[in-house]
């Protein structure tokens, strides 16, 4: 056996704080559990706040949300599952920085001959968060304008692309005039890299004065003000990333004073719980990927013991489409 270790956090920390563990002897599935050979997995910002403990963990702890490999041993009273078996997978406790890792067999994805490994971990999450957002929180329909922040990043440029699938209208926003590009590449409507002092005038001007039904917000502090000034009257605001800090506090009376706008705080977990809405999240993040519906742009590519670098990239904005980490 080649070289087993896991990537982990021993205190909240920069990227400096993560650590390669030697992994002696492979995890032991336990009852209704699966040991996955991870061939890649996804990096998610996320992973940034479990490791500077803005979510806290118990540490020491593992880090990663999601991958995508081979089951290679499986415990007790697991049934439909076979050793060799291509599956991905969200949410493992001990984390998916890793070599192997243990999970659930009721949470694994199975992988259609059409996903690639390397896709399907560079999507999943992001993916399913798009499906969610979309789908689930803002229930976008067909023709409705959608402002979307960090149009250009990971779960942005996919949700860029669903939109227009569905032939709804996507507003992009992105940090700077090369990203924009790539947003308008990726077939937004419109595609803006203003400040955000500047953004919801612009989002007026091209809806005419209306506003756009909801915002997809993953930045947070930074984009605040700007997404709430952009809702048109009982838009949606959905909120679901800090990549530039928390959100300042909100009194439910200026939702009110805005137009009655409707204010979720949503996270992928509450909507995954139920096998039958994950598999149906899935298929359809595979149907459109299978159609080309939605492209994946892998922009980065790491090594598994290179996942600090791999942070520090994504801190810095410096990355473009997903990443993954290669064991």
């Amino acid at each position: 056996m080649s070289a087993a270790f896991r990537m982990i956090v021993r205190a909240p920390g920069g990227p400096e704080a993560i650590q390669r563990q030697e992994l002696d002897t492979l995890p032991e599935p336990g009852p209704g559990e699966v040991r996955i050979r991870n061939t890649a997995i996804g990096l998610n910002f996320i992973d940034v706040y479990h490791r500077s403990g803005l979510y806290p963990l118990p540490y020491p702890a593992g880090l990663g949300r999601e991958a995508a490999g081979v089951i290679d041993a499986m415990g007790p009273d697991v049934t439909g599952w076979s050793s060799g078996d291509r599956v991905g997978y969200l949410f493992a406790a001990s984390g998916t920085y890793a070599t192997h890792s243990l999970a659930s067999a009721a949470t694994l994805i199975p992988l259609p001959d059409s996903i690639e490994d390397s896709l399907a971990a560079a999507t999943m999450l992001k993916g399913l968060t798009a499906w969610m957002l979309i789908e689930k929180c803002a229930r976008v329909k067909r023709g409705q304008v959608v402002l979307v922040h960090a149009a250009a990043g990971g779960v942005g440029s996919i949700v860029v692309q669903w939109l227009e699938a569905i032939q709804a209208v996507a507003i992009g926003h992105a940090g700077n005039p090369e990203k924009a590009k790539r947003v308008h590449a990726l077939g937004a409507s419109h595609a803006l890299f203003c400040p955000f002092d500047t953004l919801a005038s612009e989002v007026r001007a091209l809806t005419g004065g209306a506003g756009v039904a909801a915002v997809l917000d993953g930045v947070g502090k930074d984009s605040w003000q700007a997404s709430l000034d952009s809702l048109a009257r009982r838009g949606v605001m959905v909120t679901y990333g800090n990549a530039s800090g928390p959100v300042p506090p909100v009194a439910p009376l200026e939702l009110s004073r805005r137009g009655s706008l409707v204010l979720t705080r949503p996270t992928l977990g509450d909507f995954v719980v139920d096998p039958d809405e994950r598999r149906d999240g899935a298929d359809k993040l595979f149907s459109m990927l299978a159609s080309q519906a939605i492209r994946v742009d892998i922009g980065q590519r790491y090594a598994l013991a290179d996942a600090a670098e791999a942070h520090r990239a994504l801190e810095a904005r410096r990355t473009i489409g997903s990443t993954i980490l290669l064991p």
